[in-house]
């Protein structure tokens, strides 16, 4: 299976659009974003309706808790996992959060065999230990390029795309 991992996007409409027909022409399986989402109705009106598969999200720090928590309630294939989030893929454990501290913090656990992040809008993997730690960067293209990041499960590459060059 193909994960796409993103985070901070804020709001942005057609690097969120141009990602979500990439992924789905590219059959991306599962999305998990890594804080900054911004509003709620980006997640309603672009997101779950252009992508059928699970999503998987958490809070950043521009987020309204409330109204997300009852947008994603509404959303069958969403679920919003608050301040870090944990999903099991073919037998994989994944890790994700906003900041990086706390992501080096789980990587250091070692219960984890890869935990990503956002906030710095930076595109950034790294290793600990045999825990991958990595950043996909910011979607939104803000502060730096639209970029995001790939996982495949079956030969466990993970990859940073830039979205101008999809």
């Amino acid at each position: 299976m193909k994960l796409a991992i993103i985070s901070d996007s804020h709001d942005n409409i057609p690097n969120t659009e141009k990602f979500l027909s990439w992924a789905k022409s590219n059959n991306i399986g599962m999305i998990i974003h890594c804080g900054d989402l911004a509003a709620p109705a980006m997640l309603k009106k672009v997101v779950a309706p252009a992508f059928s598969g699970p999503i998987h999200l958490i809070h950043g720090n521009v987020s309204d808790r409330e109204l997300l928590k009852k947008v994603c309630s509404e959303i069958s294939n969403v679920t919003l996992h608050g301040d870090e989030g944990e999903v099991e893929v073919e037998g994989l454990k994944i890790a994700f959060c906003y900041f990086p501290e706390k992501a080096k913090e789980l990587a250091e656990s070692k219960k984890y065999d890869l935990v990503f992040y956002g906030h710095t809008h930076k595109p950034w993997i790294e290793k600990i230990g045999s825990v991958v730690l990595a950043n996909p960067g910011t979607l939104s293209g803000m502060f730096s390029k639209a970029t995001f990041a790939v996982f495949n499960t079956e030969d466990k590459n993970l990859e940073l795309k830039i979205l101008e060059n999809i």
